[in-house]
């Protein structure tokens, strides 16, 4: 075998190793690209343990849970200011004062805007189904 023949095949082997990272990461990334909704029918909360947050709103008044991640899904329940609720996972959504994450609740079949939640520690990214 000539050295160019040999050279060719190790070019191309590295080049093809070197997209099986690339493309599993692709497939399994966890939250959805950058500006792009993603319909809460189509997400599947992690199967973690919950994260916490407190409920912070302006002069207290109780905050709207949401059948999905945007002002335009009906209110399926509320939350008091002050409380401590747990987060199952986050996604993309409507716009909220500038804030476009919402986080999923493991209690209520519903969502809330993070801008009205402090979360303590992170919370993970919803999974898309299928993926």
């Amino acid at each position: 075998m000539n050295r160019r023949t040999m050279r060719r095949g190790v070019v191309a082997a590295v080049a093809a190793l070197a997209m099986v990272p690339t493309l599993a990461f692709a497939s399994s990334c966890p939250h959805p690209a950058p500006g792009r909704h993603v319909a809460h029918q189509g997400t599947a909360p992690m199967r973690t343990t919950p994260a916490h947050g407190r409920v912070t709103t302006p002069n207290g008044v109780d905050l709207n849970v949401r059948s999905g991640p945007s002002t335009a899904y009906r209110v399926v329940g509320t939350l008091r200011d002050g409380s401590v609720q747990s987060l199952r996972c986050k996604s993309n959504g409507s716009s909220v004062h500038g804030t476009e994450r919402w986080y999923k609740l493991p209690h209520h079949r519903g969502y809330v805007s993070a801008h009205y939640v402090h979360a303590f520690r992170a919370v993970p990214w919803c999974r898309i189904l299928g993926s």
